[in-house]
């Protein structure tokens, strides 16, 4: 399937996903994937020869609305240097690939593969963004298959002074943490970090005091604000980027763009989705998401019976303005603009 773009879509800079895994054993305890599957079963995913269709400009029928080399987020849904890594190499060939393309790539991962020299090499020839996810040292009891956060501070210095950018996403950060962020700061800094993304903590059940978004369970608004101001006014006194992954807070960023990829050259997102049209941002669509049949991405959206013939004959654009229409409050609470 190589490349894909599903739901995302309307929220996201970087929709498009690339997943050299199926499955992971890093065993965090907090992980949505395994709301919907079993990853504990780790398998081969995407290969480098569907990366290679992808950098080629070859678009299936759900990234097919997009004609430019809009950056890959790599990592979406399985880490591409967890240990079976070792085994298979997959994700070593696919940066082979990128290295010698130049193909402009995000990837997240919490990984200790990805810091060894030959990953390295190959990761300073690319052009890329690598963000590596990691809160506090309390967190090392929720991530028993991860390396602690210690030693992901280390990968972090090794890969700042080799690659373009290093991104720490504080994923998910929980409230009762703040003092353990707010002290690692100065720390992310000093090892050469370039910025922080962060997100709250979203709960599968009910907490007291909790709202809920969509199926999930989040902190309410006024208290992420509160900590991501002092988070943000931290990062900056200390030389960093802040970017908030909270789609309820993404214009307190630095750029709305989360990933981290503002300003980099040959870096460009895709500006035309919902939390950029309902945060005034008036971005405006290509010539290729007017046309028909580049509405593939919104079959996650829409699995009602009938609805692929539907979507078929529909477009990204008008896809996007129908669901800015017809769900405007429900998207408006999403990125808390209903308050």
């Amino acid at each position: 399937m190589g490349c894909i773009c599903g739901s995302q879509a309307i929220l996201c800079n970087l929709p498009i996903r690339f997943d050299t895994y199926k499955g992971c054993t890093h065993a965090c305890r907090y992980c949505f994937a395994q709301k919907k599957q079993d990853i504990s079963k780790i398998r081969k995913g995407e290969t480098a020869e569907s990366l290679k269709n992808f950098i080629e400009g070859k678009r299936s029928d759900t990234t097919n609305w997009c004609d430019w080399n809009i950056p890959i987020h790599w990592g979406g849904m399985s880490d591409p240097f967890q240990p079976i890594e070792r085994k298979y190499r997959v994700s070593y060939e696919c940066l082979k690939l990128l290295a010698e393309t130049k193909y402009p790539f995000v990837v997240s991962t919490k990984g200790r593969l990805v810091a060894t020299d030959e990953y390295i090499e190959l990761l300073a020839q690319c052009n890329c963004v690598v963000q590596i996810s990691m809160v506090c040292s309390r967190y090392d009891q929720l991530e028993k298959g991860c390396p602690s956060y210690e030693e992901r501070l280390e990968m972090a210095r090794k890969l700042a002074a080799r690659v373009q950018r290093v991104i720490v996403r504080i994923q998910p950060y929980m409230l009762e943490v703040f003092d353990d962020v707010m002290k690692n700061i100065p720390r992310l800094a000093e090892a050469g970090v370039y910025g922080v993304v962060v997100e709250g903590m979203k709960f599968f059940k009910s907490k007291p005091g909790m709202v809920k978004i969509g199926g999930d369970h989040c902190y309410p608004l006024p208290a992420l604000r509160r900590d991501f101001e002092a988070i943000k006014a931290e990062c900056h006194r200390h030389g960093m980027k802040f970017y908030s992954g909270e789609n309820r807070l993404r214009a307190m960023g630095d750029d709305m763009c989360c990933c981290g990829i503002d300003g980099l050259p040959g870096f460009k997102g895709n500006d035309y989705n919902l939390c950029m049209l309902l945060n005034g941002k008036n971005p405006q669509p290509t010539e290729n998401m007017k046309k028909v049949g580049t509405g593939g991405c919104f079959k996650a959206l829409n699995q009602s019976a009938g609805s692929s013939q539907r979507l078929i004959k529909q477009s990204f654009y008008g896809l996007m303005q129908e669901e800015l229409s017809t769900k405007l409050d429900y998207h408006k609470k999403v990125f808390g603009l209903d308050e």
